[in-house]
């Protein structure tokens, strides 16, 4: 098997089950891509997960400018189906989290995470893209960089450094002895952990339904062959119903990712201790 991250596909077309070839397995290989343009070595380049970023983030706005652009009293079907997903999301998310009066201001926002987001995560089970944006780490960790500073500066804004502290630390004198320990653990928590785990929940869902996804298409290729032929149409089935069960977890990974960065939010904008 070539581990060629610049093959089209992640596996070897002309390995088969008993033609004296090993199972071509996925691996890091099916997570790189060779730069569309420039130099990897010098870091300055840009890939297909780069370009399916931007033709996400393309897909997203002109979706929203067409059905918003000229908008009737009587919705059309475009513009219908847009204000359902903003509804979905002002209500269902954003209201319910952090209220109506305080979150109004952060409904374009979250809005524009959760659709772009679910749209990288589609990506995966599209022909010829076939690949979740959200599976390369730097796309989930740079938008939890962008909730983390949104909600760091909130909470420095509404409660100032003290205060900010006090948030960040889940300070409470009834604690008692065990006061520097608990809030030694909810610094590291917040301003540590959160972040982080923010950004892996989506990435390591995505990573693990490809790689799945990968899994189940290179063994239905593989034993296409022979009595293997019955294997690989099980294995196939397994393909649909996983394609099915990722449209699901697509959608649902952008729901979490936003009503995640909703509670921090409230939580920043929540009264003091």
């Amino acid at each position: 098997m070539s581990a060629d991250p610049t093959q089209v596909l992640a596996f070897e077309t002309d390995c088969h089950l008993f033609d004296g070839c090993g199972f071509p397995a996925p691996g890091l290989h099916s997570f790189l891509f060779e730069p569309l343009w420039g130099d990897a070595d010098s870091n300055l380049y840009f890939n297909k997960t780069m370009l399916l970023a931007l033709l996400g983030s393309v897909i997203i706005v002109g979706f929203f400018w067409a059905a918003f652009r000229k908008p009737k009293l009587v919705p059309g079907k475009l513009q219908m189906t847009a204000e359902a997903g903003y509804d979905f999301i002002r209500r269902g998310i954003v209201y319910e989290t952090i209220g109506k009066k305080d979150g109004e201001k952060y409904v374009p926002l979250m809005v524009s995470l959760f659709f772009v987001i679910w749209m990288m995560n589609l990506w995966s089970i599209i022909p010829v893209a076939q690949f979740p944006v959200t599976a390369i780490i730097s796309y989930p960790a740079v938008l939890a960089g962008i909730v983390y500073l949104l909600w760091v500066g909130l909470t420095f804004k509404k409660h100032g450094f003290v205060g900010a502290l006090k948030n960040f630390t889940g300070y409470d004198k009834n604690l008692g002895g065990v006061l520097p320990l608990s809030m030694t653990i909810e610094f590291f928590s917040n301003l540590l952990v959160r972040p982080f785990t923010h950004a892996v929940r989506l990435f390591a869902n995505m990573f693990a339904g490809h790689t799945l996804l990968l899994l189940f298409t290179i063994a239905s290729w593989y034993m296409l062959n022979g009595i293997g032929i019955a294997y690989a149409g099980v294995s196939f089935v397994m393909v649909l119903v996983m394609t099915a069960f990722e449209l699901f977890i697509q959608a649902v990974q952008a729901y979490v990712f936003v009503l995640l960065a909703c509670s921090y939010i409230q939580g920043a904008l929540a009264k003091g201790h």
